[in-house]
């Protein structure tokens, strides 16, 4: 069994697998080591023939406060994994390595773990920000705790939302655009009345919920399981939730490098607070 720093897996029952984010001290936020651990633990449970449902799960008082915004040459530390994607250019000057890693990382990572073909299912609980959701979107089911709430705040620092732009299939045209003109929160009761999530759970009966449902998934061919997975995304994507995802990375990529070209950084540091944008600065200086 592979051995990870940043997640654990598990196997709670019979064809089961469960994946837990596991830097609870940092709420989980993601760098570029816990994304990679993640895509090969996926990998492990998809390829392992015995395995029928995927659990996704966190432990800490909140799923995931979503990228880790503190780490530190994030381009450079790229050539310490192996890419699943063809895209190249991770230290190229100009645009091409922030939608490089981007398109690697995030929408390409999102698009595989859509994908996969066997039901995942997501344990939600305390807050799920930002890149949060694109854990938790990309997961077939999501069962939240009672307390669970989720943002998707980027509009404010200029960017028009998350990388994974699922917004308008998970919450419908016109709460996505509330949510995202507004960063307010979504309680866990709010998304289940509009369909993103299935169940609202208790906290302290999140996972035992979820592992039962997984439990009766299983008893079902897989071979049934991998098919219907495909129906419904096929569903999807012909109504063109994938072509609309990539333009609207592509729109992603453009609002980085005008406020590059306008402030020096990512992001637009006017609607952060200054230690924030300091911070984000700095960050960026080292890792250009």
């Amino acid at each position: 069994m592979k051995e990870f720093a940043t997640i654990l897996y598990e196997t709670p029952a019979q064809h089961v697998a469960r994946i837990v984010l596991n830097r609870p001290e940092t709420r989980n936020s993601q760098d570029t080591r816990m994304l990679y651990e993640l895509n090969d633990a996926f990998d492990l449970a998809a390829q392992d023939d015995n395995v029928k449902v995927i659990i996704l799960a966190a432990n800490g008082p909140h799923f995931s406060s979503g990228h880790d915004l503190r780490e530190q040459n994030s381009y450079q530390k790229m050539s310490e994994f192996r890419t699943v994607g063809t895209w190249c250019g991770f230290t190229c000057a100009g645009a091409e390595a922030q939608m490089a890693r981007e398109k690697e990382v995030y929408i390409g990572f999102c698009e595989r773990w859509r994908n996969i073909p066997k039901p995942t299912i997501a344990a939600v609980q305390g807050k799920v920000v930002a890149g949060g959701l694109m854990l938790i979107w990309p997961c077939d089911i999501i069962i939240a705790s009672d307390d669970a709430q989720f943002c998707d705040p980027v509009v404010s620092f200029g960017i028009g939302g998350v990388e994974f732009f699922a917004h308008p299939w998970e919450l419908g045209p016109r709460k996505a655009k509330e949510l995202l003109f507004t960063s307010d929160w979504l309680s866990a009761a709010e998304a289940k009345q509009i369909g993103m999530v299935n169940q609202i759970v208790a906290r302290d009966q999140l996972q035992e919920t979820v592992l039962e449902m997984a439990k009766k998934i299983t008893q079902k061919s897989l071979f049934a399981l991998k098919l219907t997975k495909e129906a419904v995304n096929v569903a999807e994507d012909v109504q063109g939730r994938a072509q609309a995802m990539q333009t609207s990375f592509a729109l992603h990529q453009l609002a980085h490098t005008h406020w590059l070209k306008v402030h020096g950084m990512l992001l637009d540091p006017t609607g952060l607070p200054p230690e924030t944008a300091k911070a984000l600065g700095a960050r960026i200086e080292k890792n250009s």
